[in-house]
């Protein structure tokens, strides 16, 4: 490896080798830090000169034998052949001018044999006997065949009067060993690309000993052998190195003289020539910074230090770093360290440093600095506060421990323990994690507060929260025009919780889906802005329809799984989950709730995610697979879920559950409870949650038609009567309460209700029931159709027990040409329809007679028969029957 990155020093090497056996002596003091090579080149030296029938003499000093006097002498002398070089008998001998004459005879006469090459390692840690010899040969053998190959450090200490000296002698050559440069590492790895070579070269800074321990460990990236590299280079750069170098460690950003002589105790001198030394050996940061290169180096010195001592400096570092000026997350990064909460100042960084780590994304290094601040908060307002900003940061990845760290704060609140400086941070932390009713009551003591203080409450806490702050005008304080929440009359103008969950009036329903599209379009994934993003979705979704909420569902969702938020990702997969459901797609619901879930962290459930684990059982349910929705509603408990949004998802998933396996009183009371929570909370939308339609399906399970039947009218005098989805899934239910004529009637109704709606599922629900009609009603052909059609949807959105029920046994091998069987027309056919003939053939395959396509469309009967004699001739298919049932489910539909 070495000639190819020495070329120059070598070809010196090489020119003072042919010099020696040409008869001229010569001098080479071989400098270089810590690792450069030194002992490498002195070996490859003895090596090229034993290849040219050299005699070669190797010996290094120590530094634990320096005080050892001839030891250098000896190991050259034991290298030599037996009695060859004679030593003084002691080291005054090193003085005596016969003793000196001596060893230079000898010396000589050993080079007349053959040129002699004496190698010493470690010039600075040799013994002064061996050094005064060495010089004194240096002198003697000037016109002799001998070359001195010395390989020193410049750092360390050295006898002033053999460095002087050999200085003075006209032979004398220096080579300097460099670190290597970037285009020298890649030379050196030609197997490597450019950037590997440059990422090894910035890890080792060049240093052959740190890029040869780099390349020992896995891929290239600092390991065990690197951090033992380190270790040795600190060791072997003077004894003062390793304890500076811890300072250097603990100091990191702030590792400057001054800074290290304080915090070791040591002169700055020796900190300055310390810090000259490490970076000469490419061990500190490239200029401009300070501390070690590497985090791994770093790590390997803290690593190996005593804990106890290392706590004391990084206590010390903390006082330095704060009186120096320098940012707040460095001086907490040293409390942190030390876990050292005693100076007065320590909470204000702490909270301070976490805020700044919270915005750049570093929510573990937040978490951390928050629970020592908790350590230092003298009473419990600022404990609370604490704990309210934690559970804030925590949402980030981990809802659950998110919602945890919020039960002291509230059972401190309940106690009456916390002023409105808690108060109002709390609420607005409570709202924003969905527990309306906790939010609330904390907003109602925050005025009560501020009522016997006879001042406001200080603004609204829950500002901000919203996307849509218009929305929060008088009409908006109350959550229900008929009764207030205490806290909204005691807090008078505050925004009450839920309002963050409610859809607008209908005069601002158009303006509020531009809007909050238009805020989608321009709006960043951070910790303010999640809440009002989710709010935004939730109101395009309810407003909009799920096929144009779900491409920005899944959008924010993909920037928190980017960013490390399963957190925030647990709030977009649910929404995108959930636009899933509402059209239909029970397969992708299921898997993007259930890929959610797993991204969380799996020691907690908490509201948020039982939420999700809602949308997942829903799915599941409606697929078929009870056990499956089973399983997932056994995470969170129920008594979690009282008094938060999030809850009433939870409630409606277990009522459906419920209701598939014939626990029919259970669903009703569940429903109800949905219900109940939604009218206190100005939250009744059947868009949102119909759960009148579910109470009215679990009462014509039990029988009670009459009950179901005010439900469902009732559903239909509700502000959102007029909605597609909502009206298609009520006139579903109220069909099975009517006679022949019209429930076929109110079923055709709601099948053109939920096609325009988008929502596959609830479709395929409503054609069955009207194909059923449509048997009964002595119409077989009609009815064959129509359930065709509703079993093809219903395998399309995976639900399989759905499938069972309208066409048992029946596959996809058995569409007889039709729903993607063999013979169904090809694509190309069907594109050649025009979009009247799509029209009219759409409403066909869903069972509605030429009589009634041509009211729907307003054309004549015999226009009807035209369109659809011109359907069967394009696509070549016999007549009715034969129409492909996935002709245009999302196109033509939304038209007709």
């Amino acid at each position: 490896m070495l000639p190819f990155r020495r070329a120059e020093e070598l070809s010196l090497l090489e020119a003072l080798l042919d010099g020696c056996a040409e008869g001229n002596a010569g001098l080479l003091l071989v400098e270089g830090a810590v690792g450069c090579g030194k002992s490498e080149f002195l070996e490859t030296a003895a090596a090229h000169a034993e290849n040219r029938g050299a005699l070669v003499l190797r010996a290094g000093g120590s530094a634990a034998e320096r005080g050892r006097a001839l030891g250098v002498l000896r190991r050259l002398a034991a290298d030599a052949p037996p009695g060859a070089l004679p030593l003084p008998s002691s080291p005054d001998g090193a003085e005596d001018p016969l003793a000196l004459r001596d060893l230079a005879v000898a010396v000589r006469e050993l080079s007349t044999t053959a040129p002699l090459v004496i190698c010493v390692d470690d010039l600075h840690h040799v013994d002064e006997p061996s050094g005064r010899l060495l010089l004194h040969l240096a002198h003697a053998t000037r016109r002799a065949p001998v070359l001195l190959v010395l390989a020193a450090s410049p750092h360390e200490h050295h006898d002033p009067l053999l460095r002087t000296e050999l200085l003075r002698l006209p032979h004398f050559v220096r080579l300097r060993l460099r670190r290597l440069t970037p285009d020298a590492v890649h030379a050196l790895l030609p197997g490597r690309t450019e950037t590997e070579a440059a990422q090894l070269h910035e890890a080792s800074g060049g240093n052959p000993l740190l890029l040869r321990a780099l390349l020992q460990d896995p891929r290239g990236r600092p390991g065990d052998a690197y951090a033992q590299a380190v270790l040795a280079c600190l060791h072997r750069c003077g004894p003062a190195t390793p304890e500076l170098a811890g300072a250097i460690a603990v100091l990191d950003g702030l590792a400057t003289p001054p800074h290290l002589a304080r915090l070791s105790g040591t002169a700055e001198t020796t900190a300055a020539r310390a810090l000259t030394a490490l970076e000469d050996a490419g061990l500190l940061a490239p200029a401009g910074r300070h501390g070690l290169r590497h985090p791994a180096a770093r790590a390997a010195v803290l690593d190996g230090m005593d804990p106890a001592a290392r706590a004391a400096l990084h206590a010390e570092a903390a006082r330095l770093a704060r009186a120096a000026g320098a940012p707040d997350t460095e001086v907490a990064g040293q409390l942190l360290a030390a876990r050292d909460t005693r100076p007065e100042w320590s909470l204000p960084v702490l909270r301070s440093a976490a805020d700044r780590h919270a915005a750049e994304g570093d929510t573990d290094r937040a978490a951390a600095l928050l629970r020592l601040a908790h350590e230092a908060c003298p009473d419990a307002t600022s404990r609370a506060e604490v704990d309210i900003r934690l559970g804030v940061v925590l949402g980030r990845t981990d809802p659950a421990a998110a919602e945890q760290r919020l039960a002291a704060p509230l059972a401190a609140a309940t106690a009456g323990q916390l002023g409105p400086r808690a108060l109002g941070p709390l609420a607005r932390a409570l709202a924003a994690q969905g527990r309306v009713d906790e939010s609330a009551d904390v907003l109602e003591r925050l005025a009560a507060d501020g009522a016997r203080r006879g001042a406001g409450s200080g603004g609204d806490p829950l500002d901000g929260l919203s996307a849509f702050p218009r929305w929060a005008g008088p009409r908006r304080r109350t959550p229900v025009e008929s009764g207030p929440h205490p806290a909204v009359r005691s807090a008078g103008t505050t925004l009450h919780p839920a309002a963050l969950w409610a859809l607008p009036v209908e005069a601002e329903e158009g303006a509020a889906a531009r809007s909050a599209e238009l805020f989608l379009r321009g709006a960043t994934l951070a910790e303010g802005t999640v809440e009002p993003v989710a709010q935004a979705l939730r109101t395009l979704l309810h407003l909009d329809g799920a096929a144009r909420t779900l491409p920005w569902c899944e959008e924010f969702a993909h920037r928190a799984a980017r960013g490390g938020a399963t957190g925030w990702l647990a709030v977009f997969a649910g929404l995108a989950a959930e636009a899933r459901l509402r059209l239909g797609d029970l397969t992708g619901a299921a898997e993007t709730a259930d890929a959610a879930l797993r991204a969380a962290p799996a020691r907690g459930t908490g509201m948020l995610l039982g939420a999700l684990a809602g949308t997942l059982a829903r799915a599941y349910t409606a697929m078929g697979r009870p056990e499956a929705a089973a399983a997932v509603l056994t995470r969170p408990a129920p008594a979690e879920h009282a008094g938060g949004v999030h809850g009433l998802a939870y409630l409606r998933a277990r009522g459906h559950h419920a209701l598939a396996t014939s626990r029919f009183h259970a669903a009703l009371g569940d429903f109800l409870d949905v219900g109940r929570h939604a009218k206190l909370w100005g939250l009744d939308r059947p868009r949102v949650l119909p759960w009148r339609a579910d109470a009215a399906e679990a009462l014509l399970r039990l029988g009670e038609a009459h009950r179901a039947e005010r439900f469902l009218a009732d559903q239909l005098t509700t502000r959102d009567a007029a909605d597609p989805w909502v009206r298609g899934t009520t006139l579903r239910l109220r069909a099975s309460m009517r006679g022949p004529g019209e429930r076929q009637a109110m079923l055709a109704r709601a099948v053109d209700d939920l096609q325009r709606s988008g929502d596959k599922y609830e479709l395929a629900r409503a054609m069955a029931d009207f194909g059923q009609a449509l048997r009964e009603a002595g119409e077989p052909a009609r009815a064959a159709m129509v359930h065709r059609k509703a079993w093809h949807l219903a395998k399309t959105c995976g639900a399989d027990a759905l499938c069972e029920r309208i066409l048992p046994g029946h596959t996809e091998d058995d569409t007889d040409g039709a729903g993607g069987g063999s013979g169904a027309p090809a694509a190309g056919l069907v594109a050649s329809l025009s979009e009247s003939e799509r029209r009219v053939a759409l409403l066909a395959v869903h069972g509605h007679t030429n009589r009634e396509i041509a009211k729907k469309l307003y054309i004549t009967v015999s226009t009807v028969e035209q369109h659809l004699t011109r359907v069967y001739r394009k696509l070549n298919i016999p007549g009715r029957q034969a129409l492909p049932v996935d002709l245009d489910p999302a196109g033509v539909g939304e038209r007709v």
